[in-house]
């Protein structure tokens, strides 16, 4: 039809499964296993329905605030948005405007490209090694903009600080996004690096470790001046993006910084005690700080171990991708959800192979 000679055309993200049966074991979309904060609850039960006829704090102020004082930042160096998929999304539509191409990770956030596309930035991808790493040498070329998750997504491989930093020097001309969506599970986050670089933006969420995904929080830090391109973007964009009852609850969640560190330690403990167990039934996988594993087994193709799985009711992700398509990502869940899949990968390897 002639009409849609002028509609724009892109392959979309495809999200993780959310089936709607309750009685499996949800492992694939790096949801957190535990409540969120009993504050959280608190305010939920506290909150005043009339106070929804209102439009909300257009500045997200309360929870900008909460999250400034939480990582010892200005107000005017934190930015608010409805998940760190927004946030990332505004930056990309702020930050990358230049005719070269932007610079990002071949296995990585499959969201990245998807963006690049939507809103016609050029990009390149820079592939990681053989130990999912990446080589600061390829974002030493001509670029419009680097963005990488760190620690990565899906491998759970986290950079070193002093890489970051490489990458950072070498590029003092464009922004460069450094997406710590998991750092807080035994990453390292670059925000000590913002005192030196003002093109570093580091963008964070509430989605995993502060068990929030249903509410959808992201936020990002930076320069000041950084963060006044973004709000007027975001001005120009939607006044509004964040509800009330996010914004109220948000700042509950950043003051229990106890049960956020409580919580993320029980994850980590899990996470490297299935590590050896794994190891134990012949699976490899790089040494994750993330809340998931990336895990191949020696003998059985990582689609079959997802299917038979999936017919167990119990989910994992699998990308039938170049280079990633025998791994499996494994979002840790509690104690009692991962015995239930080492039984289970024991018995059916035991049969596999």
């Amino acid at each position: 039809m002639k009409w849609e000679e002028n509609i724009r055309k892109v392959v979309p993200y495809v999200p993780g499964e959310q089936p709607q049966n309750k009685n499996i074991i949800k492992l694939n979309t790096n949801e957190n296993p535990y409540p969120p904060a009993p504050g959280v609850e608190k305010a939920i039960k506290e909150m005043n329905p009339d106070a929804l006829r209102l439009y909300p704090n257009a500045e997200v102020k309360p929870l900008v605030d909460a999250l400034a004082e939480y990582y010892h930042l200005k107000p005017t160096q934190v930015f608010v948005g409805v998940g760190s998929d927004d946030v990332i999304s505004m930056a990309f539509m702020t930050f990358f405007n230049g005719e070269k191409p932007i610079l990002f990770p071949d296995i990585t956030y499959s969201f990245y490209d998807v963006w690049a596309e939507l809103y016609r930035i050029p990009y390149k991808t820079c592939a990681l090694d053989e130990n999912w790493q990446i080589n600061p040498e390829d974002y030493k070329q001509p670029n419009g903009g680097i963005i990488f998750p760190n620690p990565n997504a899906p491998t759970g491989v986290l950079e070193p600080l002093e890489k970051v930093e490489e990458i950072l020097k070498a590029n003092p001309d464009v922004i460069v996004i450094v997406d710590e969506a998991y750092v807080d599970f035994g990453g390292v986050s670059a925000l000590p690096l913002l005192e030196k670089y003002e093109n570093l933006l580091v963008v964070q969420t509430f989605s995993k470790s502060r068990s929030m995904a249903g509410l959808r929080i992201g936020f990002c830090m930076g320069s000041e001046k950084l963060i006044g391109y973004l709000n007027d973007v975001k001005f120009s964009f939607n006044s509004y993006t964040m509800n009330l009852p996010s914004q109220a609850i948000g700042v509950e969640a950043v003051k229990d910084d106890a049960y956020f560190k409580d919580t993320t330690a029980r994850i980590i403990r899990t996470r490297e005690r299935v590590k050896k167990e794994m190891t134990k039934l012949g699976f490899t996988f790089p040494d994750s700080k993330a809340n998931f594993i990336f895990a191949s087994h020696k003998n059985v193709p990582a689609k079959d171990i997802f299917e038979a799985l999936r017919n167990a009711g119990i989910y994992v992700r699998y990308w039938d991708k170049p280079r990633i398509h025998n791994s499996l990502r494994i979002t840790i869940g509690t104690d009692e959800q991962m015995d239930t899949m080492l039984r289970f990968l024991q018995e059916y390897l035991a049969d596999a192979q």
